[in-house]
């Protein structure tokens, strides 16, 4: 989402000076790593060859499957690009090529970190590491303070919380009005215009969950949740595309909704696999949206 509206600002109409400024703060962190690390390999340090290199005795499709399915982490804000999507002027024309040019650069940018922090520090180091990337930009000729890289890395951090807090409580809001959830959350401040009820009832939801859970669990419990989404997403687009309409949309070809189903379900298998345990939380979440849809539905027809 960050990458969009830096892609886009023009096409916005609101301010996202903040976020622009915070997404300047987070992407000029991540070259700090490649820059940094280059460096570091170019005097002669690290090694090349650990790029490509697999730990042994595991098995390369199963090892890549894993690399995927954490890689759609990365996703999150991309799809909450569309509730603002109607922000953009000519949506159906600018916001296809934003998204793909979000994707592009996020794509390219996170390969350049992951590749060359691989070279430049031991795999084994960066994994048992609580900041994998601050063991890669002390290193060489270029290193930096790693308290100074914390505070870029806090600052992309609330990048990504203001995002996905605003986003999930503009969802809210929306589903009250589409009668899905209860009325109440889609109340709106008389002054600022903004749904309060929804972002205290999503800030709080969030509070919880970093409460009861660990960074990891939540982690492969937000990838999980999404696969789901893009599962019943990729379906859809397949069954609403069918409907003709008197305007100007984007349209994929048919066999990116059908990979998209396939992939995001074999991921999904593969998470299954990996860490039974995230579907428990994935279930206690779908089961709380499940029991706000029952009460909007008996107060409604009451």
């Amino acid at each position: 989402m960050a990458l969009i509206s830096l892609v886009n600002f023009r096409g916005i109409k609101e301010s996202v000076g903040l976020n622009f400024g915070l997404t300047m703060i987070e992407l000029g962190g991540l070259l700090l790593v490649v820059v940094i690390g280059l460096a570091f390999l170019l005097d002669g340090g690290g090694d090349t060859g650990r790029a490509l290199e697999f730990k042994s005795g595991d098995a390369v499709p199963i090892a890549i499957l894993a690399g995927a399915s954490l890689a759609f982490f990365a996703l999150i804000g991309f799809e909450d690009s569309v509730n603002v999507a109607e922000k953009t002027r000519d949506p159906s024309r600018v916001f296809p090529r934003a998204l793909f040019l979000g994707l592009g650069i996020a794509g390219v940018v996170y390969m350049l970190v992951t590749v060359i922090a691989s070279m430049a520090v031991p795999t084994d180091k960066l994994v048992d590491s609580s900041g994998p990337l601050l063991e890669v930009v002390d290193q060489g000729p270029l290193g930096m303070s790693t308290k100074v890289f914390a505070a870029i890395a806090l600052f992309a951090l609330t990048n990504g919380a203001l995002i996905n807090l605003i986003m999930a409580s503009r969802l809210v809001y929306g589903m009250s009005r589409e009668g899905i959830v209860p009325e109440a959350l889609g109340r709106v401040h008389e002054g600022r215009n903004t749904p309060y009820v929804a972002i205290v009832f999503t800030a709080s939801l969030a509070a919880l969950l970093v409460i009861v859970g660990d960074l990891e669990t939540l982690a492969d419990t937000t990838v999980l949740l999404l696969l789901f989404v893009f599962v019943c997403v990729n379906a859809a687009v397949l069954v609403l595309r069918r409907e003709r309409v008197d305007h100007e949309r984007f349209r994929a070809p048919t066999f990116v909704p059908v990979l998209g189903v396939f992939a995001c379900a074999a991921l999904i298998v593969q998470k299954a696999f990996d860490d039974p345990a995230i579907f428990l939380y994935g279930g206690g979440l779908i089961a709380i949206g499940i029991a706000l849809w029952a009460i909007n539905r008996a107060t409604r027809s009451a």
